[in-house]
């Protein structure tokens, strides 16, 4: 067997001959107190025997320990997104984009069909209750495969051929998944910012399950919390990755403190994180993450005035203006990542619209190049991003290494007089005393271009692009909503086109799954049907019926079944020729720049970044928890003498 990236790992943790061993600990000071009264063991003790030693790195300075960050979100189910940016995984990526062992020792990959994950020795959640092979056992066999709690099964990523691996508990500290063909997905899954959490604190849940404890018992106190059964009950406490429980064991830097309904929620160190830094002492060096609940409008507002210590969320390049008056007053610096989206605006045509007069016009891949080549994307650049996008189709950005230019430009330039042709040849060519088209049963060409309102420039975007259409004979209606109807209408069938964001992947290497780009979910816009058909096995949705389509099904399917890491990068180039060529969604301008605000005296935030969900997990492969304040005032970071322990 093959360690999962050798070279990684000792990039990753070898500090010197002696490596772990040779540290002295630091114990934190914040933990001292409750150290010396005997409510916590000593560092050395609460630390797994080979932590994961973090080098300061590229752009980073060893911190000190202490403080709290304040950071802004709309609303209180938005405190999961803690679990991405803080961003503690079985494995990981790092800035390179390359996967290593984090919570895990140790990785054994035999030609990605088994998979022996290790364990670090003497790791515990932050209970202090030891964290073992168990946990994985009772995730596997009593969570996952329990109709009760999981009525799905066992999650896709674990399937190969539609078969489970088989599952081994080696010793108290290793696991073993075994498929009897490659899954190249496992790895990557682990590592994404919704943490799959192949494993679960069984000494906390098991006293909420039925096989462990009293069924009767179970099932009436969920009727007193209003649950119908034990199961709901168990689901309600398994509260790994919505933090809104915080009796739930963690293994994340931060554990919650604070239950829901609240307007502040507080996170506290969890004391046994399993990094530490070059010198010893723990990590996270913050002591606490405290969120507060703020109107989605005012986040730009608020964070003008000083109110957040570290913000992302809810801000956009429109706000970089209103940001950057307040930063010599207020002491914060306003940070520029770039969006790594596919494409900041992208169209959708809903290829299984339940009208049949736009079901056949979506379909025909002329209308969707002829809607692309009327789009002008040079305006749309100077008007909504400052001239400083990227004009063209809703693919990878040039920092992937599967980027090509041609995946920017096929279909992609304004061309008025060429989409006027493709519409004539579609059999367009009627059009009303307004010049706009008309379908064949005598209705106005009006396309209604549905999004969730919760970007304006999304809504601006479109109002830009309704003026360009029209020149062609297309006329354009936005019609904003909530988020959920629109998700509804769409995998309903009644929506004509969608707007939103691109390619989330956009950021892609080989060896990340590329199902995004193909019909295997319901949640595309494109293709709502074909992936609830796929998602249920044929039990619902629609067969995939286009040729072109299904070859992105046929793609997909190899790179499921290939451990050659040219192979999957041949399949990824193909699979994103396929998507320009067909113009599935109707790319625009990418490249947004993200402001990021930080106070002045927050380091080890870096200056350059890329911002994205996946698969950077927002602030996540930027190691949040060595974020740290240099300077003691307010809710920066005491100075203590620090106290050293073997």
């Amino acid at each position: 067997m093959k360690p999962l990236l050798p070279r990684l790992l000792l990039a990753a943790c070898l500090l010197s001959p002696g490596g772990a061993s040779a540290l002295e600990f630091v114990e934190t000071p914040l933990l001292a107190k409750r150290v010396a009264k005997g409510e916590l063991p000593p560092i050395a003790e609460r630390l797994p025997k080979t932590p994961l030693v973090v080098q300061a790195g590229e752009g980073r300075v060893v911190g000190r320990p202490g403080g709290e960050v304040v950071t802004l979100i709309p609303k209180a189910r938005d405190i999961r997104y803690l679990s991405a940016n803080a961003y503690s995984r079985l494995v990981g990526y790092n800035e390179k984009l390359e996967l290593y062992p984090d919570l895990l020792e140790r990785v054994d990959n035999q030609d990605e069909r088994v998979f022996t994950l290790t364990l670090r020795e003497g790791h515990r959640w932050s209970d202090g209750a030891p964290f073992t092979a168990e946990d994985f056992r009772f995730w596997f066999e009593d969570v996952a495969q329990n109709q009760d709690v999981s009525p799905a099964g066992l999650p896709e990523f674990m399937l190969v051929n539609g078969h489970p691996p088989r599952f081994e508990v080696l010793d108290p500290r290793t696991v073993r998944f075994s498929w009897d063909g490659p899954n190249p997905r496992f790895l990557p899954t682990l590592a994404q910012p919704r943490d799959p959490f192949i494993y679960r604190p069984a000494h906390y849940l098991k006293p909420y399950h039925a096989k462990y404890a009293d069924k009767a018992k179970l099932d009436d106190l969920a009727k007193k919390q209003k649950l119908k059964s034990w199961a709901g009950l168990f689901n309600r406490m398994d509260d790994m990755f919505d933090l809104s429980n915080p009796a739930t064991p963690t293994l994340q830097a931060w554990r919650p403190t604070t239950s829901p309904p609240a307007n502040r929620f507080v996170f506290e160190r969890n004391p046994y994180y399993h990094r530490v830094d070059e010198r010893g002492q723990q990590l996270p060096y913050l002591d606490r993450v405290v969120q507060d609940i703020a109107a989605g409008g005012l986040m730009a507002a608020k964070s003008n005035a000083g109110d957040a210590d570290l913000q992302v969320r809810g801000l956009s390049m429109q706000d970089i203006p209103v940001l950057k008056e307040g930063e010599t007053d207020k002491g914060y610096r306003v940070l520029m990542w770039p969006s790594a989206r596919g494409s900041e605006i992208a169209l959708f045509p809903n290829l299984n619209a339940q009208d049949p007069a736009w079901r056949k016009l979506n379909r025909d891949v002329r209308f969707r190049r002829a809607l692309s080549l009327a789009i002008d994307r040079r305006t749309l650049n100077n008007a909504l991003l400052f001239g400083l996008g990227t004009e063209g189709n809703d693919t990878v950005v040039k920092e992937s290494p599967l980027f090509a230019e041609e995946l920017r430009a096929t279909f992609a330039t304004y061309d008025p007089g060429e989409a006027s042709r493709l519409l004539d040849e579609v059999g367009l060519t009627d059009r009303n005393g307004a010049g706009i088209r008309l379908l064949p049963d005598g209705r106005e060409l009006e396309i209604i271009v549905e999004t969730d309102g919760e970007s304006a420039l999304v809504v601006d975007g479109l109002t830009l692009i309704a003026e360009f259409w029209r020149e062609v004979g297309v006329r354009l209606f936005v019609k904003p909503q909530d988020r959920t109807v629109l998700r509804n209408r769409t995998y309903s069938g009644l929506t004509i086109m969608v707007a939103a964001q691109g390619l989330d992947l956009a950021l892609a290497t080989p060896d990340m799954p590329p199902s995004e780009l193909a019909p295997m979910a319901q949640d595309y816009y494109s293709w709502p049907k074909w992936g609830q058909w796929i998602e249920t096995k044929g039990k619902s949705g629609e067969p995939v019926d286009l040729p072109e389509a299904k070859a992105l099904t046929e793609l997909n399917e190899a790179w499921m079944h290939s451990s050659d890491r040219g192979e999957k990068a041949r399949i990824w180039r193909e699979m994103l020729r396929n998507h320009v060529e067909n113009q599935w969604s109707i790319g625009t301008v990418a490249g947004a720049l993200q402001p990021v605000v930080i106070k002045a005296q927050l380091k080890n935030v870096p200056a350059k970044g890329i911002y994205s969900w996946e698969p950077t997990s927002n602030l996540g492969i930027y190691r949040m928890d060595q974020f740290f304040w240099d300077r003691p005032p307010g809710r920066e970071a005491a100075l203590p003498s620090a106290t050293v322990a073997r």
